[in-house]
């Protein structure tokens, strides 16, 4: 029942919304002095992860502007306006900061001229600055609002590190995921999140997995409990979040059913858009879970790197001639 509830709460919590992300959050990860702020920094929200310099608008050119997008100031910017004379540089400060762009950042720690502060407090535009070269600044910023502000669902299963590679982990409940979850950290292994994922597309071929911080590091073990996997094992047995690398999608034994026993096919998950590698493993009595995942995620590992065990058997008995397919599995089925 209990069980239920986390995960009735969790389930689809973040579809169809938008995100953002305070500017106060930004001002301490990238270590930004405050030069100016109309209101508190954590008042001030960014929603969209694009960048923009704002050179050409700056002569006047303000079609497709986006004015929720943080701009960026270097040597460039700063000196295009220092060559201005007075009138030409209100006007083109004036095309730009009437816009009310979401903040501006200097970057390489330049000298901010008055006129420039001046006009940030007249629009109300929050200003800020880097110590940091403008290149790797911007680098830096999107790939953390690419993070922060990435589209995300919340799904059933266990995501864990496996000799590197994230293994996220589906099935109905009591297919015994969160047991095999328990050995894999006792061979060593990772647990990043136990009944919920939160799943984030933070580009277009990766997903990152990680726990809804209100469980955080908690196992729930039918006959137990609730444990909690870092004061039980230390440390070293958990980690905050994990790209998602394959799926194992745990089912109860159908002797019905076919399973694919040379792995041959390539089976995928399709999660956010993003196309996942995924094996469907059957369950009985006495099959040790965790030694097969194991065993997954290094087959993983090896077909990434170019080398496919089941084609190579092929080619050894002189059956090239079978050709693989690709198919997409659902891994969210009940």
């Amino acid at each position: 029942g209990s069980e239920m509830c986390i995960r009735d709460s969790l389930k689809g919590e973040y579809m169809g919304q938008t995100y953002s992300v305070s500017l106060e959050k930004i001002i301490e990860l990238h270590n930004l002095d405050v030069v100016y702020l109309p209101k508190e920094a954590d008042q001030i929200l960014i929603s969209t992860a694009e960048i923009n310099r704002p050179g050409i608008v700056l002569t006047g050119y303000t079609d497709y502007f986006d004015p929720l997008r943080v701009q960026i100031l270097g040597w460039t910017e700063l000196g295009f306006l220092q060559n201005m004379n007075d009138g030409e540089r209100d006007r083109a400060l004036g095309y730009w900061l009437s816009l009310q762009p979401a903040a501006a950042v200097v970057t390489r720690g330049l000298e901010i001229p008055d006129y420039f502060v001046d006009a940030c407090k007249k629009y109300e535009v929050p200003l800020l600055k880097t110590q940091e070269e403008t290149s790797p600044f911007l680098a830096a910023l999107i790939a953390y609002l690419n993070k922060e502000l990435a589209p995300r669902i919340t799904r059933h299963g266990v995501l864990v590190e496996v000799y590197g590679e994230g293994v996220l982990i589906t099935g109905e409940s009591g297919a015994g995921k969160s047991e095999a979850a328990i050995e894999l950290i006792k061979r060593g292994h990772r647990l990043i999140a136990d009944d919920a994922v939160e799943i984030r597309k933070i580009s277009d071929k990766t997903l990152m997995g990680n726990s809804p911080s209100n469980i955080r590091h908690f196992v729930e073990l039918r006959g137990i409990g609730i444990i909690d996997a870092r004061r039980i094992f230390g440390m070293g047995a958990v980690k905050p979040s994990e790209k998602i690398d394959m799926v194992i999608q745990l089912e109860a034994w159908d002797s019905t059913k076919a399973y694919d026993r040379l792995g041959l096919d390539n089976e995928y998950a399709n999660i956010l858009d993003v196309r996942v590698p995924a094996i469907t493993v059957p369950i009985t009595p006495g099959r040790n879970l965790a030694v097969i995942v194991e065993t997954a995620a290094m087959n993983n590992r090896q077909k990434k790197m170019g080398y496919n065990a089941a084609k190579d058997l092929m080619i050894s008995l002189g059956m090239e001639e079978m050709q693989p397919q690709d198919i997409e599995v659902d891994v969210w089925q009940s």
